[in-house]
């Protein structure tokens, strides 16, 4: 059974210096609280696997957290670019940081292969594409039924997956539901899964079908209600799209990064304070 922890209580013992970490989730449900909780226990030379880093990605890796950094795409959505994680490519600031970019269709089919103790996933991708010639986890095998070829990429397998969901009984069932993206996949293909959650309940109430992520395939459970600020959690809270806007300011400039990380996370004892240092600064600036 998923163990009911305290979010910090969760990082300190599952997210290790040097490990391969997703963080999933597609438009909402972003798990924000989380990956502040790593950024603030300054967890180091980790591996990020995410199909789409946005600003959580760029807040770790301008932070100093990530070493690597796996994807098939990244930016600041609705937005632009993400300033650190170009910063970190182009200028090894505050660290280098390797890349490895695949296409999303290739990304998704690594979590499944992953999660279904495969080495490597196949598909039907790549034609008349230059990114196999910029990495070489792409190859190409002959299909030996047909003779067609097909790509191949190794699976994802995790050592912590991290995502954010509605819902979790009190033995740890998750319920999540609007948008998905490649969550049940991560947390299966990974070797240890934490989910936060806007509210433990004793009865999920779930239809049938419903709970993708059986109390067995996490590790903990931690109620952060709101975790998945700035971005929404279909049935709670609405995206901040102000939030996105002003981070694109606050990313371009070094010092000005450090010093709003500083304020609000690495000062901060947890994301409720967070959330309360951010609203305080908000209103001073209008």
């Amino acid at each position: 059974m998923a163990e009911i922890t305290t979010l910090r209580e969760a990082i300190a013992g599952l997210v290790r210096d040097g490990d391969v970490v997703a963080m999933e989730g597609f438009t909402h449900l972003i798990p924000f609280a989380a990956g502040h909780e790593v950024l603030r226990q300054q967890r180091r030379n980790l591996t990020l696997v995410r199909m789409t880093p946005d600003v959580i990605y760029d807040q770790l890796i301008g932070a100093g957290c990530a070493k690597k950094l796996i994807f098939s795409w990244g930016g600041n959505p609705g937005v632009g670019s993400l300033h650190r994680l170009r910063d970190a490519v182009e200028h090894d600031w505050p660290a280098p940081l390797e890349i490895q970019e695949h296409g999303h269709g290739d990304l998704a089919n690594a979590y499944v292969a992953g999660a279904s103790n495969l080495p490597f996933a196949v598909l039907r991708a790549y034609a008349g594409s230059d990114l196999p010639k910029h990495n070489d986890k792409i190859k190409f095998i002959q299909c030996p039924f047909t003779g067609e070829s097909l790509a191949a990429v190794p699976s994802i397998r995790p050592d912590v997956t991290v995502i954010h969901a509605q819902k979790s009984d009190r033995k740890g069932n998750i319920l999540l539901w609007g948008i998905l993206g490649v969550q049940k996949e991560a947390v299966l293909a990974a070797k240890r899964a934490i989910v936060t959650v806007e509210e433990i309940v004793d009865e999920l109430n779930a239809w049938p079908n419903a709970c993708i992520l059986p109390h067995w395939t996490i590790s903990a459970v931690c109620r952060v209600p709101g975790g998945g600020f700035p971005s929404y959690a279909h049935g709670y809270y609405e995206r901040d799209n102000r939030f996105y806007q002003a981070w694109d300011a606050v990313a371009r400039d070094r010092d000005t990064f450090q010093k709003w990380i500083k304020a609000h996370i690495l000062d901060t004892d947890n994301f409720e304070e967070f959330r309360q240092v951010l609203a305080e600064s908000v209103s001073q600036e209008t």
